[in-house]
């Protein structure tokens, strides 16, 4: 980290937004200590992220220049599988939904239920540990809302649903009060699907946070969604045609939402990482930096 602190203090001030720029010889400070410790194992995981990532593309940060490498395409990629572990344990199990009593596949998937839910819920529990936001204090609550729903779905299981030879899912179908235990895993979903709508890539200019969109309409239709359907679940307000109407919806959108992520550049689920790296570094650091990037501006104002 020192090394880092001392490249980004000779750095002259940079434009607010990340921009790509061509690649230049040798590569910049900032990356060459990531790049003399990769191995041959994370050169098969680079070959691996071939064509999701150009490596050698240098961008522009609010803090210094950045590029992709190897771990940032590891830490992608986990990030990507967990979205499409918890997209498709929520498909196949709510399809249960729609199949007749009696039918061979539906039954198995009912009776799986429980399985599923724990497989999506791992699957979103990789992302959320995972997931690039700026802000720690928000990606830190999103956490806490997987692990209280996590918590709340072991106690409802083995306090509740057990006892009457029920599994989890089918005892919260039935008894919508258990949403209240369960709900902040859900909760930590649309968390995250609001992310992806409205903090996807925020910069700093002029000390003012301000965020841009990839224009996700799947994404802002699930931030309602799926509040809307668990919220008239628990209440009550909601009848059987109405909730399914709305689950098949949300099964639709997040089904969309989890493959559209493999159609963005690995670039797009880091953000700039020149943010996190000064996010990193000691209070007298940061504040050396800041300083060094505000002299040449203060020096024309003179």
């Amino acid at each position: 980290m020192p090394m880092a602190t001392a490249v980004l203090l000779r750095l002259a001030p940079l434009p607010p937004h990340p921009s790509p720029r061509a690649p230049s010889s040798p590569r910049p400070a900032l990356l060459l200590p990531l790049g003399r410790q990769r191995s041959r194992a994370a050169g098969a995981i680079r070959a691996a992220g071939d064509g999701l990532a150009d490596q050698t593309t240098v961008y522009t940060g609010v803090y210094g220049p950045w590029s992709v490498d190897v771990a940032d395409v590891r830490e992608v990629l986990l990030y990507r599988a967990g979205l499409v572990t918890a997209a498709a344990s929520f498909l196949v199990a709510s399809s249960g939904a729609f199949l007749p009593a009696g039918n061979p596949t539906g039954d198995a998937v009912r009776q799986g239920a429980d399985l599923l839910y724990a497989a999506g819920a791992a699957g979103l529990g990789l992302s959320l540990v995972l997931i690039h936001i700026y802000v720690t204090p928000i990606k830190r609550f999103l956490q806490a809302l997987w692990a209280l729903g996590v918590l709340g779905s072991v106690g409802t299981y083995a306090l509740a649903a057990q006892p009457l030879d029920e599994g989890l899912v089918r005892y919260v179908l039935e008894h919508p009060g258990a949403m209240w235990f369960v709900g902040p895993t859900f909760a930590a979903l649309t968390g995250l699907v609001f992310k992806e709508v409205s903090m996807c890539e925020m910069y700093l200019t002029t000390n003012v946070l301000t965020g841009l969109c990839y224009g996700k309409l799947e994404a802002g239709i699930l931030t309602f969604v799926i509040p809307i359907l668990l919220l008239g679940h628990l209440s009550g307000l909601m009848d059987d045609g109405a909730k399914l109407g709305l689950l098949g919806v949300w099964m639709a959108l997040f089904t969309v939402f989890a493959a559209r992520k493999f159609q963005q550049p690995i670039k797009d689920d880091i953000g700039d990482k020149s943010v996190f790296m000064f996010n990193a570094l000691p209070e007298e650091e940061k504040k050396a930096l800041l300083q060094k990037l505000e002299a040449p501006t203060e020096q024309k104002l003179e």
